[in-house]
């Protein structure tokens, strides 16, 4: 087992609703990385997802897009993030989100090699085909590094058996059909779905996509074991700092 799906099922077992806070690495520049981390972990985060900047994010809503961007200005790379999480003591395991472009373009062997120097302990990388995980799998495996699995709405049960099946860390079921950020009109049938996969799996399910208000995390609690917050954490870092950002999550989490 994976040391990220043990700490997490640990986590769970705690009954503790899981929080796994997005940052963009580099948007408000690296020198403030650290600060970012040490203050989500002291809002209750139980993992860091670590966005990599990347040109075309398919599966980014605007506002993490426009913080990319911003990074990819400050002239932020995947090498420079490295670097400064080699500096980082991280409280909780930290989780690298990104695109295979990224990855293979650096080297994977010396993309693993690097990480684990740091706290980086899953990795998430939602343009690589489920079917062909087994381009980066193999080095991972070799070194702890756990591969998180997306579940959409649109899976059918026998996918998401087959999904469940090689799960890793956490499972991260999508409730939008579309990009990040993009709306918060979750579908009635959702629910049924949450349940459904969380029943079947035997790691922690997180909801993710869209989640920015405390009626959705209540909603969510309620049929799986916590969740993701990515854009609503962006923006308000961004526009308005950290400590906003700290009584929004304690708000939305609390």
């Amino acid at each position: 087992m994976k040391s990220l799906t043990y700490f997490l099922q640990k986590k769970r077992e705690t009954g503790k609703t899981l929080f796994v806070p997005y940052l963009m690495a580099g948007a408000n520049g690296l020198e403030n990385l650290a600060q970012e981390i040490h203050m989500l972990a002291e809002c209750g985060a139980d993992a860091i997802e670590i966005g990599i900047p990347f040109s075309d994010p398919v599966a980014d809503g605007p506002t993490i897009q426009k913080a990319g961007l911003k990074a990819l200005q400050k002239k932020v790379t995947l090498a420079k993030i490295i670097a400064a999480l080699k500096e980082i003591h991280a409280p909780v395991p930290l989780i690298m989100m990104g695109y295979t472009n990224s990855f293979f373009r650096y080297g994977l062997e010396k993309f693993v090699e690097d990480i684990a120097q740091t706290d980086v302990k899953g990795m998430i990388i939602p343009d690589l085909p489920f079917d062909h995980r087994d381009l980066v799998k193999p080095v991972l495996d070799e070194n702890d590094i756990a591969l998180l699995q997306l579940i959409s709405l649109t899976s059918s049960k026998k996918r998401i058996t087959e999904l469940l099946s090689v799960a890793e860390g956490f499972v991260y079921a999508v409730t939008l059909n579309g990009i990040t950020g993009s709306k918060n009109d979750y579908e009635k049938k959702l629910d049924d779905h949450l349940a459904y996969i969380t029943k079947q799996s035997s790691i922690p399910v997180l909801a993710g996509f869209g989640i920015s208000q405390k009626e959705h995390v209540t909603r969510f609690k309620a049929n799986c074991d916590g969740v993701v917050i990515g854009s609503k954490i962006v923006s308000t870092l961004e526009n308005e700092g950290i400590a906003a950002t700290r009584k929004m999550i304690s708000q939305i989490m609390q």
